[in-house]
């Protein structure tokens, strides 16, 4: 995910040193040889990010609707089951806004009772914040882990809505039960993050950074835990407090 490039660093005087930059690439994802898009993310754990990616557009409802996966260095193709519509109105890039007021009308309202102490919270974010190597040796980088039982599974990527999918993805081929498990994730909380989150049904979702006004309205309708600012020992709850126990 990185690589080593020569620069000159500015410290009252010009230094000549090595330093470690993020490395992001053009991957293409096209779906039963009909439809191709392409995003710019880490070219790692590709297998898990279709598998996230088709999961959270809602293209796919579990792996069983995944006939294959192929990988050829920057190009995935999948086969999937794949109801009649139009993929195009339903297929918005992980990487942009997308249109989240209409999507929304056809999520359902998470239906969970998962509890999530405060300890675990701040647990997990610190957790995420140990597993954040490449953000910590180029700062370019994005980082989402999914809790569920006693594990931990992290991604990392240039786009924080890809290292979303990449954990969904992981997740979903280690069998969760997503109902009974949370995200904790580095980056703002908009709408097509929270689309993503209903689509698999994750209840609860932590981050360090903000939510938008539009990952708040989406995290409203589909009855998902919100929270905000997990810094030292304190967060903001924006939605549904009742899964927090303090």
């Amino acid at each position: 995910m990185t690589e080593i490039v020569p620069i000159n660093r500015y410290d009252h005087d010009l230094i000549p040193l090595d330093d470690e930059i993020v490395v992001d690439e053009q991957v293409n994802l096209t779906i039963n040889e009909k439809f191709s898009r392409s995003f710019s993310i880490s070219p790692n754990s590709l297998k898990e990010f279709a598998t996230g990616y088709l999961l959270g557009e809602g293209l796919i409802s579990s792996l069983n609707d995944i006939n294959q996966v192929e990988i050829d260095g920057l190009d995935i193709k999948v086969d999937i089951n794949l109801a009649e519509f139009d993929i195009k109105d339903l297929v918005v890039g992980s990487d942009c806004f997308g249109g989240w007021r209409r999507k929304i009308e056809i999520i359902n309202p998470v239906e969970s009772e998962y509890i999530v102490s405060k300890m675990n919270i701040f647990k997990a974010i610190n957790e995420l914040k140990r597993k954040a190597h490449v953000w910590k040796n180029t700062g370019g980088a994005h980082v989402a882990g999914l809790v569920y039982k006693d594990n931990f599974i992290s991604r990392e990527d240039v786009s924080r809505h890809v290292a979303a999918d990449k954990v969904i993805g992981a997740a979903a081929r280690e069998n969760v039960e997503f109902e009974k498990s949370f995200m904790v994730y580095s980056g703002r909380m908009p709408a097509d993050m929270m689309i993503k989150l209903a689509r698999v049904r994750i209840p609860i979702i932590a981050s360090n950074a903000a939510p938008t006004s539009s990952g708040y309205a989406v995290a409203q309708r589909a009855r998902i835990t919100m929270l905000g600012f997990v810094r030292g020992e304190r967060f903001n709850i924006y939605t549904y407090p009742e899964r927090i126990l303090e």
